[in-house]
């Protein structure tokens, strides 16, 4: 079984810098909670498959998301700086709002795809730390819809709208990914300053006027983007290090209080902050050996990349495939990452994936939606999820006859059923054999009473 090791997580870490992680708040448990924000983790909790969109500016470059622009993340430039220098790298960047043009932007055929894939939640990329608003916002002109932008005589030059829209008409849940930080706010990378990493150019306990514009700034747009795009079911902040260091603190008791007069339910991820508006934890680009004990949900990219890199190293199916069951027997979510090409179409390899994702929950899928881990039996090899009375093994396909041992079951058994065939399958001195062609074989057992 492919699995993220420990010694695999820290080889990551010295290529990809981005990752922010707090690990205090993996183990954090939940205070008291609105009754409508209990109710939406359970609803969370039963979607179980995600697909996370990044796009911007950065597909048009071909780069890693916005990384290179920030002087101290020097890891997003050693493979290739877009640039010899950072001044030139962030003028030429700056400029390609007048260059991105995705002429071939077709969100219906996105969702239409996502909905085969079997994907039950979408999250967009609304502004990522570059500051590039992928919507029209009233609070910014540095956006898809500016007049600067030679998008924005296109009719579906509000991307976000043009998204979300596609995706509730297939009936695909929605969210918002939106980077606290901004590096194109005048606020926040001060035009007198040099930058020299992800942080504000300048320490806000020390200049508290103007941290207090750039902090309204970043009110006005989830208000604006919460009521204006909705109904939104996740506002997924990142830009961890906002809120937590370098006295970069936003209000986030009045802004939240405020979203939620909007939206009721909205479960807000305040990732790698802990406390109670990190609604849920988001592990990044692995399968946790511990389980968080709130809601969780693993984020990993179909590529090497989020966002669209021109020959990019994409996963094997069977790699997407063992991470999706790992995460779902442990209880958690999975989020899969896909990078549009600047042309905005997406990219072949990710829906080669998709597609026989979509092909194998088909089949699979009443063992992952809805679901809880089953916790009662561990078994070599074996995946365990439930759903209510009736408990689903997978194993991975090795190309023989798979047997499950059911001796130590803890609950007698009524049936098993051959989840491909959907026959009923003999059970031989305490022994159920399955002989299957997918990737993961997968056993349907009834129980006598209720788990």
């Amino acid at each position: 079984m492919a699995r993220f090791s420990k010694e695999n997580e820290l080889d990551m870490a010295k290529i990809r810098e981005d990752i922010e992680e707090n690990t205090a708040s993996l183990q954090e448990e939940y205070d008291e909670l609105p009754y409508q924000i209990k109710n939406k983790l359970e609803w969370f909790s039963d979607q179980k498959i995600g697909i996370i969109f990044h796009w911007g500016l950065y597909s048009q470059a071909g780069i890693v998301e916005s990384w290179q622009l920030s002087k101290e993340d020097d890891w997003a430039r050693k493979k290739g700086s877009w640039r010899e220098d950072i001044q030139t790298l962030r003028k030429d960047y700056w400029e390609l709002n007048q260059i991105f043009n995705p002429e071939n932007f077709d969100p219906q055929d996105w969702a239409k795809k996502a909905k085969k894939a079997g994907f039950r939640y979408m999250i967009f990329t609304t502004k990522h730390h570059d500051g590039f608003n992928m919507y029209d916002t009233q609070y910014s002109d540095y956006k898809i819809t500016a007049a600067e932008s030679i998008f924005h005589k296109n009719k579906q030059a509000d991307i976000l709208k043009s998204v979300i829209e596609a995706f509730h008409k297939v009936d695909i849940a929605t969210g918002l990914y939106y980077s606290k930080a901004d590096w194109h706010s005048p606020n926040y990378w001060k035009p007198n300053q040099t930058p020299y990493g992800r942080y504000a150019s300048y320490d806000p306990y020390k200049d508290p006027e103007t941290w207090k514009k750039f902090s309204q700034y970043v009110e006005n747009q989830l208000i604006e983007l919460i009521k204006n795009y909705g109904p939104t079911d996740i506002l997924w902040l990142d830009g961890g290090w906002v809120n937590t260091t370098h006295h970069e603190y936003l209000p986030m008791d009045t802004i939240v209080a405020k979203l939620r007069e909007i939206q009721p339910g909205l479960l807000v991820v305040d990732r790698a902050v802990g406390g109670k508006y990190e609604n849920y934890i988001t592990p990044e680009r692995k399968v946790p050996e511990v389980p968080p004990k709130k809601a969780w949900e693993s984020n990993i990219p179909l590529a090497k990349n989020w966002g669209y890199v021109p020959h990019d190293e994409y996963k094997s199916f069977e790699e997407i495939l063992n991470s999706v069951i790992q995460v779902v027997s442990l209880g958690g979510n999975i989020i899969l990452g896909v990078g549009p090409k600047p042309d905005g179409t997406l990219p072949k390899e990710a829906q080669t994936i998709m597609q026989k994702l979509g092909n194998w929950l088909q089949i699979y899928g009443e063992g992952i939606y809805e679901t809880r881990p089953y916790q009662e039996l561990t078994k070599k090899g074996w995946f365990f999820t439930r759903k209510k009375n009736t408990v689903y093994a997978f194993h991975k396909n090795e190309g023989t006859k798979i047997s499950l041992d059911l001796t130590d079951f803890p609950t007698k058994i009524k049936k098993a059923v051959d989840m491909e065939t959907k026959e009923e399958l003999l059970v031989e001195q305490q022994r159920v054999y399955v002989d299957q062609q997918s990737e993961f074989v997968g056993i349907q057992l009834q129980l006598e009473e209720k788990v």
